[in-house]
């Protein structure tokens, strides 16, 4: 059972903020939470190459603010603010009370997570090498200023029919376990034709400290002032007074018969007192911080450049001058005479059948009729 929860979640109230600010009772609360819900959707799927790296959503006194946060608001904005007001009247027809939407641009996307899991997402669908694009987003990230990179991808990897995990990082520090450490946390999916590849990014902005309380003043300050004063008053009177002890004659007593010694005083030097030197503290003046006023994002307004259309030029029609082909007679050749050579064809001689002589019975024919039947022989013969 893997141990994992939201970076996000696990940070909210520490050094995180809630995405969603409103307050509800009852069912009231889960018809606004569904309305959330339904927006985030709707307009990730109106703008989904617009680079959108938070949404943050405001309820009070019945109207509804959203703030989008894109690293191209230009795309959300549209000419002339006309694609904002289509999304705004979306948002209308899903969310109770009048809505207002805001577009702010998202600085540095190059260490913005989500921004970034986006990127390696759409080189994947380009069918780029995933090491290669996990590299370079890693290196462009520690360029530009983050303090640690971790960058996860999985699924079926290269069209692969068994799924797997690959990894790359970390690069240099980022703790998960540290609540003070601004981790932030990003996912994508990119949807290829064998399936979808799920990316996870990490990246570390460094620790979020409370704020340093301020060192309490010092109150016995203006005591000890008095204290130091007071006491060199007392030593500057008590000076002049043992030098006048010190300057007094010694008083001589006589006795009636032995006199006295003369005893001289001894020489009292009256103690030198130095006035202690009394430093005063130095008062360190207040820095005061300018207020860093920050320079509102002009958009410089699309101008269309004019389509100037090219001129259609006829080129001239210039006509090939016909070449007539000379005719070229060919020679008459004469194929030359072949006589055949004559075959003279054997004569074969019929056999002579020799009828068997009948008798022909002898009749009177007359003169003509012989004739005419001489004749008729002779054209059968």
């Amino acid at each position: 059972m893997g141990q994992k929860v939201n970076p996000y979640g696990m940070r909210l109230g520490i050094i995180r903020e809630c995405r969603s600010k409103w307050f509800a009772l009852g069912r009231t609360y889960s018809d606004q939470l569904v309305e959330d819900l339904q927006a985030r959707q709707q307009i990730h799927k109106m703008h989904r190459h617009a680079a959108i790296s938070g949404i943050l959503i405001e309820r009070a006194a019945g109207a509804t603010t959203v703030t989008i946060e894109s690293a191209k608001p230009g795309i959300i904005i549209g000419r002339g603010g006309g694609d904002v007001d289509r999304l705004r009247k979306s948002l209308d027809k899903l969310m109770s009370g009048r809505v207002r939407v805001n577009v702010e641009e998202t600085k540095r996307p190059e260490i913005n997570a989500q921004l970034v899991a986006e990127e390696i997402a759409g080189q994947i669908e380009r069918r780029a090498s995933i090491r290669r694009a996990m590299g370079q987003a890693i290196e462009r990230a520690m360029r530009s200023g983050a303090d640690g990179i971790r960058v996860q991808v999985s699924g079926r990897l290269g069209g692969a029919e068994i799924a797997r995990t690959e990894r790359v990082g970390p690069e240099g520090s980022v703790p998960l376990h540290t609540l003070r450490a601004d981790v932030w946390h990003g996912v994508s999916e990119a949807k290829t034709g064998y399936g979808h590849i799920g990316v996870q990014v990490l990246i570390s902005h460094g620790l979020i400290l409370p704020p340093q309380k301020e060192e309490a003043p010092i109150a016995d300050l203006d005591e000890e002032l008095a204290t130091e004063d007071s006491v060199g008053a007392e030593s500057a009177e008590a000076a002049p007074a043992a030098d006048e002890a010190v300057a007094a004659d010694p008083v001589v007593v006589e006795a009636p018969v032995v006199e006295a010694p003369v005893v001289e005083a001894p020489a009292v030097e009256a103690p030198v007192v130095e006035a202690p030197v009394v430093e005063a503290p130095a008062v360190e003046a207040p820095v005061v911080e300018a207020p860093v006023v920050e320079a509102p994002v002009v958009e410089a307004p699309v101008v269309e450049a004019p389509v100037v259309e090219a001129p259609v030029v006829e080129a001239p029609v210039v006509e090939a001058p016909v070449v007539e082909a000379p005719v070229v007679e060919a020679p008459v050749v004469e194929a030359p005479v072949v006589e055949a050579p004559v075959v003279e064809a054997p004569v074969v001689e019929a056999p002579v059948v020799e009828a068997a002589a009948e008798e022909a019975a002898v009749v009177d024919v007359p003169e003509n009729e012989a004739t005419a039947e001489e004749d008729a022989g002779d054209v059968d013969a």
